[in-house]
């Protein structure tokens, strides 16, 4: 059987209970039963407060974020489904950074919680910029279900490459 390239890092077990889910054609469904919705985050602006929201909440004392929007350039294919960058500039004496969080645009009909989690993730590399302890402890402070969300956007990604259909639409 093909690969699982989306969740090529998780165990055979775990993996061979997707491709049942696959053989049976159930993949699909089994998202929907879980996440039946998709977010109402629809415009770059709602997405932006979306954002400034998370910060807020979790990450007052971190630099601002001066832009975040939805991305049409940004493929899964280069494994990304959101960006965080920052951009240094001399202003003065001073060295200023800018922040901005791009996010794949076919994440505009998911549900909440995949959202989130793309949001969490961009938003925590603005205080760790490596894939590292540090970082996946800031991810699970900011959302809880974190690691779940990923899988399931895996899940979601894979689905997506088999069929060729979105679920939320």
């Amino acid at each position: 059987m093909s690969p699982l390239k989306y969740l090529s890092a998780y165990p055979d077990q775990t993996q061979a209970q997707v491709r049942q889910l696959i053989a049976q054609d159930k993949l699909g469904e089994a998202l929907l039963k879980r996440y039946p919705v998709a977010h109402e985050v629809r415009n770059d602006r709602a997405l932006y407060q979306y954002v400034q929201d998370l910060k807020s909440e979790f990450l007052r004392n971190a630099e601002p974020i001066n832009k975040v929007a939805f991305d049409s350039k940004i493929h899964v294919i280069n494994h990304a489904l959101g960006l965080h960058t920052s951009i240094s500039r001399v202003q003065g004496g001073k060295l200023k950074a800018k922040h901005e969080i791009r996010v794949a645009t076919m994440f505009k009909d998911v549900p909440l919680e995949f959202l989130r989690m793309i949001a969490v993730h961009e938003l925590a590399h603005v205080k760790e910029k490596q894939h590292d302890k540090a970082f996946y402890k800031l991810c699970t402070y900011m959302e809880p279900q974190y690691h779940q969300y990923e899988f399931d956007v895996r899940l979601y990604l894979t689905q997506l490459d088999l069929s060729g259909q979105r679920l939320w639409t």
